[in-house]
């Protein structure tokens, strides 16, 4: 049986039109992601690193080359269809947390599973699960004003685990947090990643953040610059 990747671009491109001038976001990627790997994308600022997350997270379509999510090509989807194909497949953690102030972190969790018309019951032991797989199962009555940063990323990203998505794309995971707080957010990222094998597609502009990854790959002008495996200690 063949191989198929869990995220396969092909000759992607994105163009915008500002004003007169064209601007060629991303030119000719070629990306594969594998079931269970672990990769970071950098680059300077403007190379093209959060375009090519949003194709990848179908909030964005290319102008040129395709995308194929778990098999399925992204070209042709409308938008409802691409919406349905994000709750499915996709978990979103981005360097703004995005909590409702007024809700606690188990409600916070619960929320996507709300608009999913799952039940009261389940949405309540889904969301502790999530709470506890990223080390807050104490902090579930607690609001975000009442947590670090740290812990209010990682309420971020149990909210985007209890979906259950193949997986899950963070946008500068770390760049609102102080060093200490990132680097425990990373180490939940490695043991999600290494003991559940989730999948795990992160933009940094940190070296050390990406290197918690498998694979760094490299963007310069919109292009793939070059891919590394990372070797050692993650991290390190």
């Amino acid at each position: 049986m063949s191989f198929v990747p869990l995220l396969e671009l092909r000759g992607i491109g994105r163009e915008y039109r500002i004003g007169q001038i064209r601007v060629n976001a991303l030119k000719d990627i070629d990306l594969d992601v594998s079931h269970g790997e672990f990769v970071s994308v950098m680059g300077p600022s403007g190379c093209g690193k959060s375009t090519l997350l949003n194709i990848i997270g179908c909030l964005d379509l290319p102008t040129s080359g395709t995308y194929r999510l778990a098999g399925q090509s992204v070209q042709d989807l409308d938008d409802s269809e691409l919406s349905d194909l994000r709750n499915r497949f996709i978990g979103f953690i981005f360097q703004t947390f995005h909590l409702l102030p007024h809700f606690t972190a188990q409600a916070n969790v619960e929320l996507p599973l709300v608009y999913r018309g799952v039940s009261k019951k389940e949405r309540r032991e889904r969301a502790l699960a999530a709470l506890e797989a990223v080390g807050l199962a104490d902090r579930s009555r607690h609001f975000p004003l009442q947590m670090s940063g740290g812990e209010q990323q990682r309420t971020a990203i149990a909210r985007a685990l209890v979906g259950q998505p193949s997986v899950i794309l963070a946008d500068e995971p770390t760049g609102a947090l102080d060093s200490r707080s990132g680097l425990t957010v990373m180490s939940t990222f490695e043991r999600l990643n290494r003991e559940q094998g989730l999948t795990i597609v992160q933009v940094s502009h940190d070296e050390t953040v990406a290197r918690y990854a498998r694979r760094i790959v490299r963007l310069l002008d919109g292009s793939i610059e070059r891919e590394e495996e990372v070797v050692g200690l993650r991290g390190a």
